[in-house]
């Protein structure tokens, strides 16, 4: 997985990026029986949005990713959080056969891969994490709700409209959030030999202020397509121009969370 979401961009991710609901690291805890003896992977872990929630549930986290400025904000949020059981990693998706010799056999609770999914090779990621999970482990995809720009609502079809006309392109890819993408990881996770997939999901609705809508369109565009620092006001008008007057930044979010267990595990005990 390399994408380009260094410098500014990453300062972007880990400001303006949602955070998770607590729901769905509960619903994790209960359903994979975490403990203070697990360790956690998060593959494609950004600036922590992930790995960090759970550093209080469990032993320790390793979070992985191929940027390193996403690896040097998530180690300061860590800091900052005063959190000491988080391991980062530089590396990628095809790199996480190499963690057996690091962590060692069947040594993980529990993998979790967000968003980032959608820049990976999932089904060779799926087969290269089984072998890692100690029994009653598993994986779990989570979605953290509909691109801003490809919601139902008259500003995301406005933003839409002004991010396809400055790319000159249609943008139509779902980043792994529609119902389909998560049909394709439920089989993928299945052929992989993962037992009891199911699917929870987490529902809110939330305000954005125009400079958090403008953050996460930001967070989303690779380094060598976002605008320079002495281009990006222009770049920020032209978003509000194109955006209704009068709306509020409403948007309804849903979480889905799919998770496989290893194939000795038990029935998964989603509802």
């Amino acid at each position: 997985m390399t994408v380009g979401f260094s410098g500014a961009v990453a300062e972007y991710y880990a400001k303006f990026r949602r955070g998770y609901p607590s729901q769905v690291f509960d619903t994790l805890q209960e359903v994979f029986e975490l403990s203070q003896d697990d360790v956690v992977l998060d593959v494609g872990c950004g600036t922590g949005q992930l790995a960090l929630p759970f550093a209080s549930r469990v032993r320790s986290v390793v979070g992985v990713d191929p940027e390193p400025d996403m690896l040097r904000l998530a180690r300061e949020a860590a800091a900052d959080q005063g959190i000491r059981n988080a391991t980062w990693m530089l590396g990628a998706d095809t790199d996480v056969p190499a963690l057996g010799a690091l962590l060692g056999e069947r040594s993980l609770a529990l993998a979790v891969i967000g968003q980032a999914l959608h820049w990976m090779r999932h089904e060779e990621l799926f087969r290269a994490v089984s072998p890692l999970l100690r029994s009653g482990g598993g994986i779990a995809v989570i979605s953290n709700g509909t691109p801003l720009w490809l919601q139902d609502s008259a500003w995301s079809r406005g933003l839409r409209g002004c991010l396809e006309e400055w790319l000159g392109t249609t943008l139509e890819a779902s980043c792994g959030t529609s119902g389909r993408d998560r049909l394709r990881y439920a089989r993928a996770l299945e052929a992989a030999g993962f037992v009891g997939v199911r699917e929870a999901v987490v529902e809110y609705s939330g305000e954005l202020t125009f400079d958090h809508l403008f953050g996460g369109v930001c967070s989303a565009i690779p380094a060598h397509q976002l605008p320079g620092p002495d281009d990006r006001a222009d770049f920020a008008e032209r978003i509000r121009r194109a955006l209704p007057a009068d709306e509020r930044f409403t948007e309804q979010v849903r979480v889905t969370t799919v998770v496989g267990l290893a194939g000795a595990g038990r029935p998964s005990r989603l509802g």
